[in-house]
């Protein structure tokens, strides 16, 4: 993976990041569309160094992915210059499981998807034979917390 080189001041540290992704519930997923960068909000879950996302299948992100797996998810907090975090993750969108997902035993979602139930759904992850698993390993991860700028 590529370290960030710019505003490392600002950045978070690893534990920083993983608590800032355990604690945030919606992302945003650019994909490239036939017709240029599309971008869609989604519920997302941050395990083993990647980020999970549940998707539809039927959906224009699915297809993009399916047509160039290369994604950039957003994940960003704060009300006031000085108090504006985030995480952008670049990387590979892997579906995982079947698709679409009707649970069929999968060892490498166990953990996303209980950590899905507890973050999103009182602790029970549901199968509805309409999503399907994308894992993305970020290739690159720029970090920015402008509370370590003092300006608040």
């Amino acid at each position: 993976m590529r370290e960030q080189r710019r505003s490392r001041r600002i950045a978070m540290t690893p534990e920083e990041r993983d608590a800032f992704l355990g604690e945030e519930r919606t992302c945003r997923v650019g994909t490239v569309g036939a017709d240029g960068p599309h971008v869609t909000p989604l519920w997302f879950v941050w395990h083993g160094e990647a980020i999970w996302l549940t998707s539809i299948v039927k959906s224009q992100r699915w297809a993009d992915v399916q047509r160039d797996p290369r994604v950039t998810v957003l994940v960003d907090a704060g009300d006031g210059f000085g108090e504006l975090r985030g995480v952008e993750i670049r990387g590979r969108a892997r579906p995982v499981g079947e698709t679409p997902r009707t649970g069929e035993p999968n060892d490498e979602l166990v953990e996303p998807e209980r950590l899905f139930g507890a973050k999103y759904a009182g602790g029970t992850f549901a199968h509805d034979g309409r999503h399907a698993w994308l894992q993305v390993v970020p290739d690159k991860i720029v970090s920015w917390d402008f509370r370590k700028m003092g300006l608040g």
